[in-house]
């Protein structure tokens, strides 16, 4: 799963002097826990897909001929292209950079599938999980049962380790 989230909350008619109206569609991004927006028109999505074309198969865009002016056709695109955007994200491991720049997503590191699962409120988790560690402490057993009788070396560090964690204003005796 792809730590990028897209919807399409809205859209806006636009009138130019220079050519007729045109419908702005307001694209919400959530990526690594960052929400950004950019607005694009139908066209520039209809671009995006002959380009996606040449390197994978996209689903179904809606349709280019429509009544810009009527609301309802217009929810119906915008939950079209909606349906689009997430589908794409979905079906491909590794996203197309011009899908990305479509997006302006600059930098999307590639995350591997063995990484990528999990419950998606922790995608955000991601960029975190390469990084290096070692562990502190190895318990061979568990460290709450009583150890044995020779062994009381062992107990005190453990004791110390749990009173440190669970009573750190505990005195020592």
């Amino acid at each position: 799963m792809h730590p990028v989230r897209v919807w399409i909350p809205s859209f806006r008619f636009e009138n130019s002097s220079m050519e007729r109206g045109y419908t702005v569609f307001k694209i919400d991004v959530l990526m690594n826990g960052r929400q950004h927006t950019v607005e694009k028109r139908y066209s520039e999505f209809h671009a995006l897909h002959k380009m996606l074309k040449k390197t994978i198969k996209p689903p179904e865009i809606p349709s280019k001929h429509v009544r810009n002016w009527v609301p309802k056709v217009l929810e119906q695109r915008r939950q079209g292209l909606e349906l689009y955007l997430q589908t794409i994200i979905m079906e491909n491991e590794v996203l197309p950079k011009i899908f990305l720049d479509f997006l302006n997503i600059r930098h999307f590191p590639s995350v591997p599938k063995t990484e990528s699962c999990g419950p998606p409120h922790f995608s955000f988790l991601l960029s975190f999980s390469k990084l290096s560690h070692q562990p502190v402490m190895l318990f061979l057993r568990d460290p709450y049962l009583l150890p044995a009788a020779h062994d009381t070396f062992s107990n005190v560090v453990i004791e110390g380790v749990v009173h440190g964690v669970y009573y750190p204003d505990l005195q020592p005796r």
